[in-house]
């Protein structure tokens, strides 16, 4: 069990709730008489205890022992016998039995317990838990399936060089899905491409790519000026699924214009996308940015960027939302990265603000 502590309320509120579970049981009086008293009075004074006190039982209650909790603790044994009297005086009940060697817990001892120990651990453990997660992470990030395979993985190679101890968990989606899981905090970063504006997030463009028409060698519109959108409905197409970006553009451009199309394949993947253009199945609209330098020897690539916009790709981000240092750092690196390979081809990455 993984418990994530703020302060010493969420220990004692905690504590609370346990001990109210434990209304009714009858157990021994603390002071010797032999009365027997119900645990109803457990909870009261529980808000004026200190986590010092708790501290001190819970070792206690570990050990089995004042002296070894007293020393553990780096305390006087009289502190530690303080703090343990302060306790069963402040809920009217013996938490330990002294009577044997090693002392022993009481049923309401046991009882509070159970609950405080893991809590005071999970609370003394918090600021190197804090610190471990500042250090590695993990940074989420989302991307669309046109920049995981290429942009992305240019930067998480460069990042993993330099941060290796960092964990990245990184999820492919549509631009309108990685949108979504910025606003809904589920990743700290998305790559996306086209500008993003709103009053909950935050754009950074990080470079500028155009389209472009992906056609099999030798393809009667790969040796033909390029000039409409009707030269390109009138082919079998190959695109991504419907909602991802350029094929959205591409559709709506389409029906702006009264053009009839047929899309004979729907992927996934634009590397796949390329592998079924260049066997013939038809013709594709992507982004540059999709596009590598040995994709000229099989494909016609051929610029689209006078019909359709030249676009920003960046960063998106929550605003006003604290990012951790290994977001930051890959960030840092993304930038840094992007702006070293200013030009991947003639129609992928330019550098952009």
């Amino acid at each position: 069990m993984i418990y994530h502590m703020q302060n010493s309320d969420t220990v004692l509120g905690a504590i609370i709730v346990t001990l109210r579970a434990c209304e009714g049981i009858v157990i021994a009086s603390p002071d010797g008489s032999g009365r027997r008293v119900q645990v109803d009075c457990l909870y009261k004074g529980v808000e004026e205890m200190e986590l010092r006190e708790l501290r001190s039982f819970c070792t206690a209650a570990k050990l089995r022992s004042i002296s070894k909790a007293a020393e553990q603790l780096g305390m006087g044994q009289p502190t530690v016998t303080m703090h343990i009297k302060k306790l069963e005086k402040e809920f009217g009940v013996a938490l330990f039995d002294r009577v044997k060697r090693p002392i022993q817990l009481t049923l309401a001892g046991a009882a509070l317990a159970e609950m405080a120990v893991p809590l005071v651990e999970g609370l003394d453990n918090l600021a190197v838990r804090t610190t471990q997660a500042e250090e590695v992470g993990p940074v989420r990030l989302a991307a669309t399936t046109d920049i995981i395979p290429h942009t992305l993985l240019l930067a998480v190679r460069a990042f993993l060089l330099s941060h290796p101890h960092i964990h990245l968990h990184i999820r492919s989606e549509t631009r309108r899905e990685v949108l979504q899981m910025v606003r809904d905090g589920e990743v700290d970063l998305g790559l996306v491409p086209g500008a993003e504006s709103g009053a909950d997030i935050e754009f950074e463009g990080l470079f500028a790519y155009e389209r472009v028409l992906i056609t099999p060698q030798g393809h009667p519109l790969a040796k033909e000026p390029l000039t409409s959108l009707a030269q390109i409905a009138r082919w079998p197409l190959i695109l991504m699924r419907q909602g991802s970006y350029t094929r959205t553009i591409l559709e709506e451009e389409f029906r702006r214009r009264g053009l009839s199309y047929e899309i004979v394949v729907e992927l996934d993947s634009m590397d796949t996308i390329k592998r079924y253009v260049a066997v013939g199945m038809g013709i594709s609209v992507g982004p540059g940015l999709a596009i590598d330098p040995e994709d000229t020897e099989k494909l016609g690539i051929t610029s689209m960027a006078t019909l359709l916009p030249v676009e920003q790709a960046g960063v998106v981000t929550l605003r006003r939302k604290a990012l951790s240092a290994p977001a930051q750092s890959f960030m840092s690196v993304m930038r840094d990265t992007l702006a070293a390979i200013s030009t991947v081809s003639g129609y992928g990455m330019s550098r952009g603000r």
